[in-house]
């Protein structure tokens, strides 16, 4: 005999929560779907996060953090009504009878299945699908860190570089589950998104990229951009000194360059940009490829880094706006 507990479960690990959000019309944005998560948004600009919680399916809303669960609480929440209403609208979804087929969507406007992923992170996902991009006068990027616009808006940055509801300038991050953190930046404060892990901060790959510049936060990798000549340039950011995923990461994304490319050290001219650039040539000398060089770059003043260099080439000298 089936439980009311049991059914509830059922509902929760047996319902497809893609195939009946697509149903009740939400589609599938590919752009910010990946193997372990997929995003859907409803033309009346409802967008949510779908991924599994062992085995049970789970959303989150990007626009409203109060909204999110299992697939109760999405019927709830939509169709504005109680728990026992939403069990009998989910009812014919488990085990529907033959003779009273449901309308299904096709195979295309859903996902069958989804690789799990650690549950803060798909929350981290639902936060940055909510943000927008940089807009082209942004007070701390352009006004205090001179960034020049045309390198934010150049097409290797496009969704490298966001705003949040604060104006605080974001840098995602991925790892081998994909989309994994972002770093936040503003005058006097620098963070990293709660429930998110690092791992690194990259623009987009291009064909013909001949060097890959990794620098110890993404703003010191977009000064240096700034100061060098960018064709051909791949940027990365490890936000700091790298934890133990990261040289992996690195790893990979050495191995991605075409022979005949630059791995550069971009880092600071002080203790930690030393520690830095040891890490990253031991990550280099690791792949025992001599088809590709490798160099540290730094500040040529102790104590600076490629900011400071990039601010003080703008005519502004003054102290930094705080941490980078």
């Amino acid at each position: 005999m089936t439980t009311r507990s049991d059914e509830l479960e059922d509902f929760k690990t047996l319902i497809n929560l893609s195939e009946f959000a697509a149903a009740e019309g939400f589609e599938i944005d590919r752009k910010s779907s990946g193997r372990n998560s997929v995003a859907m948004k409803h033309a009346n600009g409802d967008k949510i996060i779908i991924a599994m919680d062992g085995p049970k399916w789970v959303y989150f809303n990007v626009h409203d953090e109060r909204d999110n669960g299992t697939i109760l609480d999405f019927v709830m929440n939509r169709k504005k009504i109680n728990l026992g209403e939403a069990r009998k609208l989910l009812r014919p979804w488990v085990g529907s009878s033959a003779s009273h087929p449901l309308p299904r969507p096709t195979a295309t406007q859903f996902v069958s299945r989804l690789e799990p992923v650690p549950l803060d992170l798909v929350g981290v996902r639902a936060r940055l699908a909510a943000m927008k991009p940089i807009p082209l006068d942004h007070a701390y990027l352009v006004g205090q860190r001179c960034i020049p616009t045309p390198l934010l808006t150049s097409d290797h940055l496009l969704d490298r570089v966001l705003v949040d509801n604060r104006s605080n300038a974001v840098f995602p991050h991925w790892n081998h589950y994909g989309l994994c953190g972002f770093e936040v930046k503003n005058a006097g404060f620098s963070g990293f998104a709660p429930g998110g892990v690092k791992g690194l901060w990259g623009s987009r790959k291009k064909e013909g990229d001949t060097h890959l510049v990794i620098a110890e936060s993404a703003i010191d990798a977009l000064s240096y951009a700034a100061l060098e000549n960018t064709s051909g340039m791949r940027l990365v950011s490890t936000a700091g000194q790298m934890n133990p995923d990261q040289p992996a990461l690195l790893h990979s994304a050495m191995d991605g360059m075409e022979p005949g490319s630059k791995i550069i050290a971009a880092v600071d001219h002080d203790d930690g940009g030393d520690k830095l650039a040891e890490q990253i040539k031991g990550v280099f000398e690791a792949l025992r490829r001599s088809d590709i060089a490798f160099r540290r770059h730094s500040p040529e003043n102790p104590g600076s880094d490629w900011n400071d260099v990039q601010r003080a080439s703008m005519g502004r000298e003054t102290p930094s706006p705080g941490p980078v």
